[in-house]
Formats: structure tokens, C-alpha cells, sequence
């Protein structure tokens, strides 16, 4: 399951076009899913940047974050979105907060409305 996810997220294919060497792709997504709502994720990406930090020489722990915000067309006309009135951009906005080294600390997308 591991090796079909790392190989979905290497190569970009879709669910359906996975090789046959691997298992099924409902298989594969139905313990993604599980493992995302059991945010083992992101532990492992947690665990990841703190073993990274340390190495460098930095304590685990980042004790300063660096946000940014990017707002973003959004084809889905079906699901929510806003207007951004300063960029007038109708879609979402995804917030990215990073260290100093630009390793992820926290993500989140919202409509283009909200500030």
C-alpha cells in the first residue's frame, strides 16, 4: 500500500491508471483515506522535519513560522468560493505557513473571500 501511494505522489497518475504490480487502487485509497482521517500524515511529516532540524543543528521545534497567502482561480463552480476584492480573483486562498528552512508547518485553503 505504501509503495502504490509513494508511486501515486512520484509520478502524479491517477487512482484508476495504478500498475497492476500494485494492489487494487480501492484498496490503496480506502487505507489512504484512513490513515488521512487518522492524520497519520501529518506525524510523519511532523516526525520528518523535526529528525531534519535537529540534524541541521536547530532545536525540533521551529520557534518562529512564516506565513503567505496566494489567492487561486478555482474551476469548480459547483463548491464554495469568494472574491478576493483587493486581486479580483474569484476562487480560494491558500495560506501556507512555513520555517525558516521552508519546511511545511501548516496549510490551509478557505474562498478567496476570507481574510
Amino acid at each position: 500500500i505504501w509503495n502504490a501511494l509513494m508511486y501515486l505522489i512520484k509520478t502524479g497518475c491517477q487512482w484508476r491508471m495504478l500498475p497492476k504490480n500494485f494492489p487494487k487502487w480501492q484498496l490503496v485509497y480506502y487505507y489512504y483515506i484512513r490513515w488521512v482521517e487518522a492524520g497519520y500524515f501529518d506525524l510523519i511529516l511532523e516526525k520528518l522535519r523535526m529528525r531534519v532540524r535537529v540534524k541541521m543543528g536547530q532545536k525540533a521545534e521551529a520557534s518562529l513560522g512564516i506565513m503567505d497567502s496566494q489567492s487561486v482561480r478555482w474551476g469548480n463552480n459547483r463548491g464554495l468560493h469568494g472574491v478576493d476584492g483587493n486581486k479580483q480573483i474569484q476562487g480560494i486562498k491558500r495560506h501556507v505557513v512555513v520555517d525558516k528552512n521552508g519546511f511545511l508547518i501548516a496549510v490551509m485553503v478557505c474562498v478567496a473571500n476570507i481574510h
